[in-house]
């Protein structure tokens, strides 16, 4: 497969007809292809960077997303968007590529998540956040340190936090993409949040 132009933004007016794109691209037409990618690429392009947080990576999974499209593209129906599709497979393709890079057995998050009395309250009441840690959170790193914190998470608790929370999917989404129940993806979201303030907390605990 070739390299992948640069990807300039288009104005709305250029975007053609949906339906005729996708029979030119079923019958193999090379431009069909170049117009898929100027109008499709920028946008696959920023999915892959948020869930995969590596340039490289996001460009070969954005390579990867193409070659699929145009093989599978007798496949799809037009009962969705081609943009929906598209940003279908380049989420299945970067949580596979997330997968691979993480192969490590699956850790317990019982450690992070906060322990409670038989009446309520905290076993161990979270550290408050001085100005100082909360404005360092605010700032330019706190992207880095976040993005740090969900990296450590177990597979399975990092991928609903980048679906829910990086990429901004609904909860019923997210369970479609990761096969289980909306309440399981609630239930995942709520302890990988907590675990998620009991890393920053240790982070920020210098800064107090």
């Amino acid at each position: 497969m070739t390299e992948l132009p640069d990807l300039p933004v288009l104005a709305a007016s250029a975007e053609p007809d949906e339906c005729q794109l996708v029979q030119a691209l079923r019958r193999g037409e090379e431009p069909a292809f170049a117009q898929l990618v100027r109008l499709h690429g920028r946008q696959l392009l920023a999915t892959a960077r948020r869930l995969l947080n590596n340039e490289e990576d996001a460009r070969d999974c954005l390579q990867e997303v193409f070659l699929i499209a145009f093989r599978a593209i007798e496949k799809f129906e037009a009962k969705c968007r081609l943009t929906t599709w598209l940003h279908r497979i380049i989420v299945n393709t970067a949580l596979m590529k997330l997968r691979s890079r993480r192969s490590r057995p699956e850790c317990s998050i019982d450690d992070l998540v906060p322990r409670f009395t038989e009446d309520g309250h905290h076993l161990e009441p979270p550290c408050p956040w001085s100005d100082h840690a909360t404005r360092s959170l605010q700032a330019a790193e706190s992207h880095r340190l976040l993005r740090r914190a969900i990296e450590q998470l177990p597979e399975s608790y990092r991928e609903v936090v980048l679906l829910r929370d990086i990429e901004g999917l609904s909860t019923e989404a997210t369970g479609q993409f990761l096969a289980i129940t909306a309440n399981a993806v609630k239930i995942r979201l709520h302890r990988a949040r907590q675990a998620l303030r009991t890393l920053l907390d240790r982070h920020l605990e210098d800064l107090t």
